[in-house]
């Protein structure tokens, strides 16, 4: 790859803490390429590690860059380098086929892996999974350490108001008709989701079409794509791409859905301009600091009743004293299941999140397999969770009472990460050139004929597999 030969000099620039095409190793020093979004949990958990190793391992962190395609880009150069110093990294879900195909991570020890299996949650293990053309079967390529997944956020006072009752729709149709019904009578009319050109439009398209009963490769033959391979996968397409331009042209539509991306979906709830919003956990926490500072005009009675409890930033309260608070904030914004496609068939949804793998080139791969384990056990993931809100890979975590303090959207989080409820972006070691590829295509939203953009997206998906899929 013609990337791959970029100079040390410009990967430096990128992260220059490091020396970026170092090749050396310190016996029984394991480093660990962190994305920069939890780096700094990765560290502290590190240096607990550290300690409970007795002297067997110290654990150094360092920081990628900030943007997932830089992380891959730096850590592609370092292991195409053969980097030495590289033990382990922290890898994007979607990456775990591209770096297993190139013989860049080590597939995780056999007891290992039955114990991560034993512990974690469907939809998170199955992102660590891949075969090689070297497998029989599909091996653990990577340790599950963090996971996400979208929930559906609605305006529990605008419901009330104007279809008198407080449950929120639970399928896209059902939702752009409700949404409808409430503009007309004078209420917001925004539904906000994901519409940029970017990785967010992917995993809107990939959950509403996960949901229809859809794919975009079949998981047994990521060679093989699926979005117009037989009636019924053509149907499901068609059916997500129908749902995806009825919310970019509907009535009252963001004008900005084009442009929009987590950060402008959560601003456009916040303002009061939307009932309905699909978007990750971190817009509950959000919601609630901002009405405490009396920036949420439709939750006033929270600055009133709790502001004093939020006046100290340098003192934030506990997770233990925010039951009454997020109470409060719940009777106008609360959080539901994902919305469905197919009526009386729950959602399928996209997840996010971090796996940490071994690199080829370390040459203290048992070692690193150890610090790894450390980096995501219980205790590690409590961290990872709690204080940098990014939800746990372990089951059992979502019954800690701590833990539940602190995501009272943990039950709905966990419901839509077991198996048969997670949906996985596609498979494929020609992932990135896939997601570029049909994101382009989807791009501005809804300006589209779906029609027409089934086949157009199959034809895509195609040359991204064939490896002639120019990328925009």
């Amino acid at each position: 790859m013609k990337k791959l030969g970029l100079s040390c000099a410009a990967v430096a620039v990128t992260l220059p803490v490091l020396s970026a095409c170092s090749s050396g190793y310190t016996t029984g020093t394991i480093n660990v390429y962190a994305p920069a979004d939890g780096a700094s949990f990765i560290e502290e958990a590190g240096n607990t590690c550290t300690a409970e190793s007795n002297g067997e391992y110290e654990i150094k962190t360092f920081a990628l860059p900030k943007a997932a395609d830089d992380q891959r880009l730096q850590l592609a150069r370092r292991l195409a380098g053969n980097d030495k110093g590289l033990d382990l990294m922290g890898m994007d879900v979607v990456w775990t086929a591209e770096f297993a195909d190139a013989g860049w991570i080590e597939p995780v020890p056999d007891e290992m892996a039955a114990e991560i299996k034993a512990t974690t949650l469907g939809g998170p293990y199955e992102t660590a999974l891949w075969k090689t053309n070297d497998d029989n079967e599909k091996r653990l390529y990577a340790i599950p350490t963090w996971t996400n997944t979208q929930l559906l956020w609605y305006r529990k006072d605008v419901i009330e108001q104007y279809l008198n009752r407080p449950t929120p729709p639970a399928t896209w149709d059902q939702m752009l008709a409700e949404n409808e019904e409430i503009r007309k009578a004078g209420g917001p009319s925004y539904i906000m989701v994901q519409g940029k050109q970017y990785e967010g439009l992917m995993v809107w398209f990939n959950s509403v079409l996960a949901s229809a009963g859809g794919q975009v490769l079949d998981p047994d033959d990521p060679n093989k794509q699926t979005l117009n391979d037989t009636p019924e996968h053509r149907a499901a397409t068609l059916k997500a791409l129908q749902t995806l331009k009825a919310v970019a042209t509907a009535p009252g539509a963001d004008p900005s859905i084009t442009n929009s991306d987590e950060s402008s979906a959560r601003l456009g709830m916040e303002s009061g301009q939307a009932t309905f919003e699909v978007n990750w956990p971190f817009v509950f926490p959000s919601m609630r600091s901002n009405a405490a500072a009396g920036d949420v005009a439709f939750l006033s009675d929270v600055k009133a009743e709790f502001g004093p409890l939020f006046a100290d930033p340098d003192n934030p309260p506990a997770d233990a004293e925010l039951a009454p608070v997020n109470a409060a904030v719940q009777t106008a914004f609360d959080f539901s299941r994902y919305p469905g496609v197919l009526p009386d068939e729950q959602s399928k949804v996209t997840l996010g999140g971090v796996n940490i793998a071994v690199a080829d080139t370390s040459q203290q791969k048992d070692l690193a397999f150890k610090a790894a384990a450390c980096l995501t056990n219980e205790q590690s993931q409590k961290l990872y969770s709690i204080s940098g809100g990014t939800p746990p890979t372990i089951a059992s975590i979502y019954d800690d009472p701590e833990f539940q303090d602190a995501y009272p959207m943990g039950d709905a989080i966990k419901a839509q990460l077991e198996t048969g409820s997670a949906a996985l972006r596609p498979a494929s070691p020609d992932y990135q050139a896939i997601s570029t590829l049909i994101t382009a295509k989807l791009s501005p939203v809804g300006s589209w004929d779906p029609e027409q953009m089934v086949d157009i997206l199959a034809e895509q998906v195609t040359k991204a597999i064939e490896g002639e899929g120019l990328i925009p």
